[in-house]
Formats: structure tokens, sequence, C-alpha cells
């Protein structure tokens, strides 16, 4: 028999390079889907220079030191006595302390303590005391952060963060984390206190969480044309009662007139006012008071939206102001809180922004806003007034304006509203788009505009381009994920450093949002163990960006820190769409896939594939696992003898494949909690073309 002289040739390995992008998209027929885009995911997001990166940790918060910035030692030592995982090690010699986290022993059969929260510095042969009682003897100095390899560097990191973990409580009291504000680098929560029947405020602090002191109100009237400041002392003409004032609130006229009305503001009082002129010194009559001071409370179960603004210009001079829809609106400087009258009959309002110099509060359907410069005052007189929009709103959000001016978004549940103007002397309020609205909690504004509505995740763009049509919405091909949680939204917040919009659910999910110069990239899906009940985001005077969410156990949690969720493990997973290397309905034998896997420290990933389609007829592979010690390590910051000498920033991984069939979906998985983030930024496989299928 003659054979083509070809016949026995080695078939052509070719390649076929997926980058990974795009993210979810769970819409899209297999056969037309992007490649590098997925079908499911958990807990991985898109990067903005590229890939696919495993979502960071987060850790609890109150204002003490951080578990991820737990430090340990390496301590070898001689055993003379009794030494435990959890005891406190002092060297007899140098005074040096540690906690123990661990007790093993070397390659070398050298035992060694794992020690952190470590003062001083142990010194060889010094005796090493627990309870001033000696139970053994150093063998050598203490070594930093020196596990022998990457994977004991990463376990005993994270073993230092659970030791550092156990100390943050939660904000005290019962039920969720209730709202999350910053005050110059001071973080407040709120929370119902343990017996449900009132909301407590509390600031961090270096050890925990300390209860925020309300103080006391009184209202007043003017009887007099002399200004009372804060710092004056009042005294009740007939009591006798006194109080140091901290902020006199005007509400309502002026002191030159003798038509001032508003509320003195003070920590405590001495004596029981009752109704009676008030005297500053040896000034009397200055204004007159119906009765006693009150104290200053807050009804439980509210859900808090907070912004930062400077009515008085000067710097230094940022106050928080909130509304909580059970109280009323409030103003905070850190330490004084003055809860705001604005005159409604029912004062409770929903949400809150400053806007050319305003201070706006919604009432259902009502927009009321302060006079200009003057957040106390909500008198007609002092410029203040009222906006209606017919439909109960749901966020405030400033815009930039056509003639650089700024506009207000006055968003609600089935319609938009855009407010032009500086003052209510030209305010002109403008119908942006009826039958499309927005979800509480879900507007961003980050050089675009995104919300969250019935059609999904839309920009200011698409719904002045499309209206009520789903065209609306940029997250069409994530809408099923979407449609299900339309009535579960939390939160949302903006990651600079990352331009991305996050979107979070009462079942633990959220959705990350990528953009890219005011362009959306893709979705991604998360689920975390502690449910965000709110959020924020904002930086630092440092320039840091930071974002604490709370969530329904009590805990504050700050993101982007650690490799774990509050130390239990996060599991992730990325399947790709199904891959038919530019050629469909071609059979292609696939030999292998070459990974490039960059990060900063120690990990691990399981990685598999599906072969067409996953159909059982067809052998389906087995799983592989692959480590990556990867580490970051820069020549003029690092502490010696406290790095991996052999580190690397990216680590081409290869896998070997073994399969025949018309696609291939590419698998990862990992699942731990000392594991640091990675980024795979795609795959180059090798293949065979083969014939055309037949039917």
């Amino acid at each position: 028999m003659r054979y083509p002289k070809d016949y026995f040739a080695i078939p052509n390995v070719d390649t076929d390079d997926v980058i990974f992008q795009y993210g979810l998209d769970i819409i899209t027929p297999s056969k037309d889907a992007m490649p590098g885009a997925v079908r499911d995911a958990q807990n991985w997001e898109i990067d903005t220079d590229g890939g696919y990166t495993t979502t960071p940790g987060y850790e609890r918060f109150d204002g003490r030191a951080k578990p991820s910035a737990a430090l340990y030692a390496i301590l070898d030592y001689t055993l003379t006595g009794t030494i435990a995982v959890g005891d406190t090690v002092t060297g007899a010699t140098s005074s040096a302390t540690g906690v123990v986290i661990v007790k093993a022993t070397s390659v070398a059969l050298q035992t060694y303590l794992v020690i952190t929260k470590v003062t001083g510095t142990f010194t060889a042969a010094e005796n090493l005391q627990v309870s001033a009682v000696t139970q053994g003897t150093a063998v050598s100095a203490q070594r930093s952060s020196a596990g022998e390899t990457g994977l004991l560097h990463a376990q005993f990191t994270n073993d230092a963060a659970d030791n550092y973990r156990a100390d943050i409580a939660a904000v005290p009291g019962s039920g969720s984390i209730l709202g999350i504000a910053k005050l110059n680098d001071i973080r407040f929560a709120f929370r119902n206190n343990a017996g449900g029947t009132a909301c407590a405020m509390y600031k961090s602090s270096a050890s925990g969480w300390a209860l925020v002191a309300l103080g006391r109100e009184l209202a007043f009237t003017s009887g007099g044309t002399t200004e009372i400041v804060a710092g004056n002392t009042i005294t009740g003409a007939t009591s006798g009662a006194t109080a140091v004032l901290t902020r006199v609130m005007l509400q309502s006229g002026t002191w030159a007139a003798g038509t001032a009305a508003g509320k003195f503001i003070f920590a405590s009082q001495t004596g029981t006012f009752q109704s009676e002129n008030i005297d500053i010194g040896a000034t009397p009559n200055l204004s007159t008071i119906a009765g006693d001071g009150s104290a200053i409370t807050l009804l439980p179960g509210g859900r808090y939206e907070i912004i930062v603004n400077n009515f008085g210009g000067a710097a230094g001079s940022d106050r928080l102001y909130g509304a909580d829809k059970v109280n009323r609106g409030f103003e905070f400087d850190g330490t004084i809180f003055c809860p705001i009258n604005t005159g409604m009959t029912v004062d409770k309002p929903t949400h809150v922004v400053s806007f050319q110099n305003h201070l706006f509060f919604s009432f259902d359907g009502s927009a009321q806003h302060s006079g200009i410069g003057t957040p106390y005052s909500f008198s007609i007189l002092s410029g203040a007034g009222e906006l209606a929009v017919g439909d109960n709103i749901t966020a405030f959000s400033e815009q930039p304006g056509a003639t650089g001016n700024a506009t207000l978004a006055i968003c609600a549940r089935n319609r938009i509203n855009i407010l032009y103007g500086t003052s209510s002397a030209n305010w002109n309020l403008v119908e942006f788009r009826r039958e499309v609205g927005v979800y509480e909690y879900t507007v961003q504004e980050f050089g675009m505009t995104l919300m969250f509505d019935d059609r999904g995740i839309s920009t200011f763009d698409t719904v002045q381009a499309y209206g009520n049509f789903q065209h609306i919405s940029v997250s069409r091909l994530i809408r099923p994920f979407l449609t299900q949680r339309r009535n579960l939204a939390t939160g949302s917040c903006i990651i600079r450093n990352k331009s991305q919009y996050r979107l979070y659910f009462s079942d633990g999910y959220g959705i990350y949002c990528t953009t890219d110069n005011n362009k959306v990239i893709g979705f991604m899906p998360v689920l975390f163990p502690n449910p965000v009940t709110c959020i924020y985001s904002l930086e630092l005077n440092d320039g840091t960006e930071e974002v604490l969410f709370g969530s329904s156990d009590g805990f504050v949690y700050e993101m982007e820190k650690g490799t774990s969720f509050d130390g239990a493990s996060i599991q992730t997973w990325l399947i790709t769409n199904f891959i038919h290397s530019k050629s469909y309905q071609i059979n292609k034998t696939y030999k292998g896939a070459r990974m490039e896997v960059s990060g900063s420290g120690y990990s691990s990933f399981d990685f598999t594939y599906e072969l067409g389609y996953n159909q059982t007829h067809i052998p389906q592979a087995g799983t592989t696992t692959h480590i990556t010690e990867l580490s970051n390590v820069l020549w003029d910051t690092f502490t010696w003898d406290a790095f991996i000498w052999d580190g690397a920033v990216l680590s081409p991984t290869h896998a070997e494949m073994d399969g025949t069939a018309e696609n291939v979906s590419l698998i990862y998985r990992n699942n731990s909690d000392y594991f640091n983030p990675i980024t795979l930024s795609g795959a180059q496989m090798r293949l065979i073309y083969r014939r055309q299928l037949r039917y």
C-alpha cells in the first residue's frame, strides 16, 4: 500500500492566546462569547492593568492595631519547662516580650517559637520566662519574619494576624451597624444599644470603640440684641441653673434685630432650667427659654447616610451632616452633636447632600434646603426652600453642568430630576427622565455616575440616550444576577485606586464593576460571609484610600486588607466561557496551557478544564495544583533578614492538558485564609487542529 508522503508527519502544534478581560458574561451564547470572558466566578475582580485578580481580604476594625500589620519573629530555644501557645515569654536579660503563636521544629531539628506582639529584642543564651518562671533558653537572637519557606512565612503571618484579630471588638450594642463615617481620620459608627431602645454613636480609638456623648439641647428665643456664642456660660435668671455652651444654633431671625431663635447645645448642666430668662454673666435677659434642657438621644433602627462638608470655609472646619429616616438630621464636628430642626411636622429626613453651599434633606418626595451657608436655618427668610419632585427621593448626586456650574441630580424611585442654579432666587428643576429611577444607597460619582435600578446598573449617559429601555443598562451581560437581587441592594462605594464601582446586597453577594477612562470594562461577583449593611470609602488625610463597611454582626470591617475574610478562608473560582480557538465546530486536541501569574506573596491555585461543553461522553480532565511563591522586594526598602531572597513578582506557570473536543473551558480555584492575591493575565494554549465535527 502506498501512503501520501506526509502521512506520517507530526501534526503542527498551534497556539491560542486568551486574554483575561471582559469579566462575567451569563447572557451571550457560548459560541459568540468573547474569549477570556467568564461564565461563572466568585471572589475575582477585573484588574485595570489587565487580567483577573483574586479578591483581597477584609478585617475587623476598631482603631486598635490592624491584623494585616501584624509581624512575627522566630526564636530558637531549648525547653526546660513548659511553654504553650498563647503564653507571653520574657527574656530574663533583655526584658523583651512576645506572645507565642506557634511551636515548631526546623528542618535541622531545631525547636523554635513563633512569637508576635514583640517588644524589645531577644538575645542569644538568655533564659525565657513565663510569669517570671524560667521555662527555656534562647539558642540565638530572634529573627524577624524569617519563616523557612514562603509557605511557612504566609502561615506564620496569618497566625500573627489571628492573634491581633482577637483583640478587636464589635461596636457595643445589638443588631447591625447602621452607619459609618470618618472625620479628621477618626472613624465613627452607629449601632442600637443592647436593649434596642436607642441608637448610640461610637468613635474608634487605640483602645477600641468609645461611646460618644451627645450632650444636651435647649431651645431659646431672643431677649436682646447681644449675640450669645459658644463658650458663654448661661444662667437661668430664676432657677440659677447653669451650662457652658458648646454650640449656638441660630435657626431664624438675627441677633442685631433682637429676633434670633434657635438652640443652645451644651455637654452638661448644673441645676434645672425652667421657663425663664437667660443671663450671661452680669448681663441679664439675653434670651428666653420655655423649660429645662433635654438630653440628645437617637431613636433606634435608622440607616445613616452621612456626608462631610465645610460651610464655614476655614481650613479644619469640616463637619459631618447626616440623615437616618427615624431621627432629625444632624451636624457633628467630632465632639459636638447638633440635631437640626427643619420645621417639618415629621422631622425625619431620609437623605442628605450639600449643594451650592446649601444643606439639602429629603422627605419622601420633597427636597428641602437651608439658607446659603446656614445649615441650621430652614427659614424662608434665610433663603431656605422646598422642591417637590413627585416621587420618593432615593438619592442626591452632584453632577457637572454644561456651563461650568454644578447641577444636582435628585433621584427618585421612578424618575430623575436635575436642579440648575445657585440659590432659591434662580433654581430651575428640570425632569431628566421619567420611569427611570434609582435604588437607595447605590449612586456613586467618580468622573462618571453609576447607579442601580430595575434594569440593572446604568450611567447618566445611557439614561439620557435610551430612557426607559433595556439599553439603559451597562450591565446587560449579568442581568440575571442583578434581577435576582434587585430588591436586596444595601450599599455601594467606589475604589479610586482600582477605578471600581462596587454594589452590595443583603445576601452577602456583591458585584464589582471595573472601569477605564469612563468606560465600563466588565463585572465580577464576590461573596462575603459578613453581608454589607452600610459602607463608605474616603481618603485619609495622607491620601491613603480607606474602605470600611458595617455588617449584621455589629463589627466594622476594613476592606482591601489581609489574606482572609476576617479569619475565614476566601473561596474563589473562575470558569471561562467555552473557548473555540477561532474555529467553531472544529475538533482540537489540547496539549497544555501557559499562564502568567503575578502577585506579591505565597499562593496556590488548582487548575482543570472542561472539554466539549463538559459532555459526559468526552473524557474530562483531573485537577492539578500550582504553587506560586511571589514577593515584591525593593532593594532600597526591605528590612534585613525579613524577606525572601529569590522573590519574583511574575511567574510563568505551565499546565499539561490532554483531550480532544471542539472547545474548552479553563477553570481556576483556590481556598485559603493565608494565600496572597494573584493576578492571571491570560492563558496561551497549545493545540492541534483536527477535523470538522460530524453530525
